[in-house]
């Protein structure tokens, strides 16, 4: 009798403390993205192929970052014609660098504006640094913004896949779209120095993006109570970073967004992010927002799946955003 006692008053505590080396672990390998993605083998040849030239610039927070600068393109006898003024900053998810996604879809968002695909932290070219699913990639996206301003880019729609859309949602939260300058102005700044202004947000695609992050590892997990298991483990990630991943998750920001025009895109067949969850996010999202779901596409997936649809999509959404805007 006692004997059971005591194993059932030991039982809860032996599981808190089989907690907490799960989380921390889970926590480290997530921080720890890998710089580069297997889909990166021979990808260089196309990568040169596109043109354009490396960029070098700074994070908000001083971290030096790569990317890649790819002028617009414009179609002869086409309806639209780039203007010098407008980009499309492009976004990776978790593993590996930007180029696949520049390979994939810079062809086609040349058509409507400049492109600069940018390599987070810890990723591709760029400075270690931790992997934060949003917290400090934007402050990597506050540095980008600068070199498009310096480039004398004015209008700027921002596009990322799974993490990367998680980041460019709440970059628009964090930074402000760009209307109100004295949001965005350093109050201890050199009075003599002119920069140049930041790009305005005119535009976000958000592909493959969950409403919480714990979402995305649960379903790899397998195990009972995975939900919490993630969640418990981007809140030790909050610890070691500064701020917590989750206040920043899509559930939050999405609602936030307002005026700046959103394409949500996800696939009926995403195993990482169920279309239940995907429709979940769509019902926060403000009004005039459009959703593409991709049939067969899995997670990341929808160009693949479908290009023609995709890339109408994506084309049709940026180039009514910067129509809009440039009057």
């Amino acid at each position: 009798m006692i004997r059971r006692a005591l194993v059932a008053v030991a039982a809860p505590l032996i599981a808190v403390a089989a907690i907490r080396p799960l989380t921390d672990g889970m926590a480290r390998r997530l921080m720890a993205a890998p710089r580069t993605g297997p889909d990166e083998t021979g990808i260089r040849a196309p990568l040169e192929a596109l043109g354009g030239e490396v960029a070098r610039l700074r994070a908000r927070d001083g971290l030096r970052l790569a990317g890649r600068w790819l002028p617009a393109e414009a179609v002869e006898g086409g309806d639209w014609t780039p203007d010098p003024r407008e980009a499309v900053l492009l976004l990776h998810g978790w593993t590996g660098s930007i180029a696949p996604d520049l390979v994939e879809h810079a062809p086609y968002l040349r058509r409507t504006a400049n492109v600069l695909g940018l390599d987070f932290r810890g990723h591709g070219g760029s400075d270690d640094g931790p992997t934060t699913f949003g917290v400090l990639e934007v402050e990597d996206v506050a540095g980008a913004l600068a070199w498009l301003g310096d480039r004398g880019v004015r209008r700027v729609a921002l596009m990322g896949s799974s993490m990367g859309g998680v980041t460019a949602l709440a970059a628009v939260v964090v930074l402000g779209d760009g209307r109100l300058t004295a949001a965005d102005s350093d109050p201890d700044a050199p009075a003599a120095i002119v920069e140049a202004p930041r790009p305005r947000i005119v535009a976000l695609v958000a592909d493959s993006v969950p409403p919480e992050l714990a979402i995305v590892v649960a379903g790899r997990m397998w195990v009972p109570f995975g939900h919490r298991f993630a969640d418990r483990a981007f809140g030790r990630i909050g610890r070691t970073a500064g701020a917590d991943p989750r206040a920043t998750q899509p559930a939050r920001t999405v609602p936030l967004l307002e005026d700046v025009p959103l394409l949500l895109i996800n696939g009926d067949a995403d195993a990482t992010v169920p279309l239940r969850d995907a429709l979940r996010l769509a019902a926060l999202a403000p009004a005039g927002t459009r959703h593409l779901v991709v049939a067969g596409a899995d997670h990341g997936a929808g160009h693949a799946a479908d290009p023609g649809v995709y890339e109408a999509a994506v084309t049709d959404h940026l180039r009514a955003a910067f129509a809009m805007t440039r009057t």
